[in-house]
């Protein structure tokens, strides 16, 4: 029977005798010719960006592709001189992460309430960081309603989409520095009416963020198949709302009457422990990460802060819930909790969390430092929020142990946190301008190869 050669994707000639000889010859040769294709078309299109893939490489990053647009064939989405589009366009990539931009203001409005060195006006500025925050939040909601409205099935591709529903646990981030933020600004403590309003939205935020929680994992577990390779800290983010829970019952229990305050703090306990439990989990996936496939790319290392959220904020949370309970409670007239052990121990764990946030916090400085992000990303109010929880937890430790010092070092660390948050603030209304964001390929909305 006559030979036939069957060429190779290394371009050899492998003889083959059989009947279906021009067959296999055939398909080799489109085998051999396909990743021709897909270097030049990656080369046209960008590179991947906002991709888990993308995330354990070093170097220069992109996007990935967008499923096919015809206005961006062959367009460099880094281009100082691509395409500019209208806002009704652009909409589109209005995504979830936008509520970091509500939270991290909530969180600085917090922060200048509780500073332990005021100075007249700080409350004022403070209250007016936190009447902002509204709006800021207000607006956010309208543009994500104009975005479902003007491009209809973006609202389930955004919860179900492989990057950008981890950023929907934000929105609930929001809410609760909102009713703190409340709490703190615009409640006075002899307004019975509304110490009870606040009660009761903490009750729904309670049960509202365990549902997402369970909701959404429930739904990674099953649709999606993320290696741990790809593991990012984006992934806390559902655990966080409920974990906040323990926060929100710190600020609201000390203004709440004795049968509202133990179970809210009961609850908040709960919370928090579990949001802090998920957590760890978390925390031994993602340094398995950075030990196997060392640091993120650059453009998501800022992402690293998040990790300084959860044992930040649980500090914060069991010093303020201790301090919450009713003084009366004393084991010695039946009570299971004691005043005189359980303050004491609420300051012993909150120092404990407190030196786990603070290695995280060095981890994500150097890793930035060493190599900052070339483009901005909405995942830079990393570096605000949960370091606002870093920096609370210290002010709340410092009080305790009646240490200037450490309430004098909160205060540096405020006023480098503000420092923060304007830069940030001023690259997103520069990123917004010039289109970095809100643009095709830019966001978080983009594709990364996990969807299922």
């Amino acid at each position: 029977m006559e030979q036939t050669g069957v060429p190779s994707a290394s371009g050899n000639t492998t003889p083959y005798q059989g009947i279906g000889a021009p067959f296999l010859a055939a398909s080799a040769e489109k085998l051999a010719t396909e990743p021709q294709i897909e270097r030049e078309s990656l080369s046209t299109s960008g590179t991947r960006v906002n991709s888990p893939d993308a995330s354990i490489h070093e170097g220069k990053e992109g996007h990935d592709l967008e499923e096919a647009k015809d206005p961006l064939d062959g367009i460099d989405i880094y281009d100082p001189n691509r395409p500019k589009f209208n806002l009704a366009r652009r909409i589109a990539h209005f995504t979830w992460a936008w509520f970091t931009l509500s939270m991290s203001t909530g969180g600085l409005a917090l922060l200048m309430y509780a500073q332990p060195h005021q100075f007249p006006g700080l409350r004022q500025i403070g209250f007016f960081v936190y009447v902002a925050n509204i709006i800021i939040f207000a607006g956010i909601v309208v543009a994500m309603s104009s975005r479902w409205f003007l491009h209809r099935g973006t609202f389930k591709s955004s919860i179900t989409h492989s990057r950008e529903a981890f950023f929907v646990p934000t929105i609930f981030l929001a809410i609760a520095t909102i009713i703190t933020g409340t709490q703190r600004y615009a409640i006075a403590e002899e307004n019975d009416s509304v110490v009870w309003l606040i009660s009761t939205l903490f009750w729904i935020y309670v049960i509202a963020s365990l549902a997402f929680a369970i909701g959404q994992y429930s739904y990674v577990f099953k649709t999606h198949d993320l290696g741990l390779h790809t593991m990012m800290p984006t992934w806390i983010l559902p655990i966080f709302p409920i974990m906040l829970s323990g926060t929100i019952a710190s600020v609201i229990a000390e203004t709440q009457p004795q049968m509202n305050a133990v179970p809210i703090i009961v609850a908040g306990i709960t919370c928090q422990g579990l949001g802090l439990s998920v957590a760890f989990m978390m925390y031994a996936h993602m340094v398995g990460r950075l030990m196997s496939r060392g640091l993120p790319n650059r453009e998501h290392r800022t992402g690293l802060y998040m990790n300084v959220g959860p044992p930040a904020f649980t500090a914060l949370a069991v010093i303020g819930m201790a301090n919450g309970l009713p003084d009366n409670l004393d084991i010695n007239q039946g009570m299971v909790l004691d005043m005189k052990i359980i303050r004491p121990m609420a300051v012993v764990a909150a120092v404990f969390l407190w030196a786990l946030s603070l290695w995280w916090f060095g981890i994500a400085t150097v890793s930035v430092i060493v190599s900052p992000p070339q483009y901005f990303h909405l995942n830079w109010w990393a570096a605000v929020f949960p370091n606002t929880g870093f920096i609370l937890a210290t002010i709340s430790i410092g009080n305790e142990l009646q240490h200037e010092g450490i309430r004098w070092f909160a205060t540096g660390l405020s006023v480098c946190l503000l420092c923060s948050y304007c830069f940030v603030l001023v690259n997103l209304i520069r990123a917004v301008i010039i289109q970095d964001i809100m643009y095709p390929g830019r966001d978080e909305d983009v594709l990364d190869g996990t969807d299922n």
